[in-house]
């Protein structure tokens, strides 16, 4: 790619549990509720795309490793759990799905289902689902606030409460496997397809791996640190860059070579490299190929403070 600065346009999913913020902050005119904006996405089914080109176009998966989503719940999402890489790949021809979460919002008292009580075995939650049991009373939940952090591996079950606006980074990989959507019905009016077998192949029911240090939990995602580390993964590294008005900032481009995604959380910045710019402002993306343009781009703060979400 020749390209200096890709401003993309995401791809708005429709979901049962979704709301219309998303839409508004696009300035998208009132639709279905949108659950989900893909802003960096090759995803076949849900791409996003630049200057009208779906991106798995432009880009091929190994290139594109990751894919970055805004979601926005005025329902429960499903009880799911996701595969890892080597389940995927002998069941569905697919990486597996490693997942992190950054709160933006959420309305008082509510909050995410992430991993089981202590005590809740595999033959306990087999019973559960027979009887058909409400399955979030086997599960953690945390309430949560704006900064909030959580790092959800392959196995881990959960599920999104109401009332919540995040940032998703995530593997490039579509696949998950509903275990229980609260016994509701989909757009269409008809219940929504479950996979118990494959989800109880890949539940992770260890004690260990269904605690909240397990899941790398932070309250730190807003603070006024000017660079900090919120995840790493093979498959992608998510940082946060904190920025006060007139400040100049800089920012490094992957060194393995995979594009970077720049998302403003808060506030405006102008995007300097080599000769391109572009302004970014609050729930904008802008991807930058590594190719052989600078390494480093530069970050002019236009607003009183800003919070940029860096995805290598």
């Amino acid at each position: 790619m020749n390209e200096k600065l890709m401003k993309l346009k995401p791809y708005y999913a429709q979901k049962v549990w979704g709301g219309d913020f998303l839409s508004r902050v696009k300035g998208r005119k009132k639709s279905d509720p949108i659950g989900e904006l893909l802003e960096v996405s090759i995803l076949k089914d849900s791409p996003s795309s630049y200057n009208d080109c779906p991106l798995y176009e432009l880009f091929n998966e190994n290139e594109i490793t990751y894919c970055v989503k805004f979601i926005e719940t005025t329902q429960n999402l499903s009880v799911q759990v996701h595969p890892g890489d080597e389940y995927a790949k002998e069941v569905e021809n697919s990486r597996g799905k490693a997942e992190c979460w950054l709160i933006l919002e959420a309305n008082p008292g509510e909050g995410i289902y992430l991993g089981l009580k202590d005590g809740v075995s595999k033959e306990r939650f087999t019973e559960a689902i027979e009887k058909k049991e409400e399955l979030n009373e086997l599960m953690n939940f945390y309430p949560v606030k704006k900064g909030d952090f959580f790092f959800v591996p392959p196995g881990s079950i959960h599920a999104i409460g109401k009332g919540v606006l995040l940032l998703e980074v995530q593997q490039s990989c579509g696949v998950t496997y509903r275990v229980w959507d609260w016994n509701r019905l989909d757009l269409n009016g008809k219940p929504r397809e479950l996979h118990i077998k494959k989800a109880m192949d890949v539940i992770n029911f260890d004690p260990n791996f269904n605690t909240k240090r397990f899941f790398q939990y932070s309250d730190k995602g807003f603070s006024e640190t000017h660079e900090y580390e919120m995840a790493t993964h093979q498959d992608f590294s998510f940082k946060m860059v904190e920025g006060k008005k007139s400040e100049k900032i800089k920012v490094e481009l992957n060194k393995r070579g995979r594009p970077t995604a720049i998302i403003c959380l808060k506030g405006i910045v102008q995007i300097h490299r080599g000769n391109d710019s572009a302004k970014l402002s609050e729930y904008m993306t802008v991807l930058c190929p590594k190719g052989d343009q600078p390494d480093v781009m530069d970050l002019d703060v236009l607003s009183s403070e800003c919070f940029l979400a860096v995805i290598h």
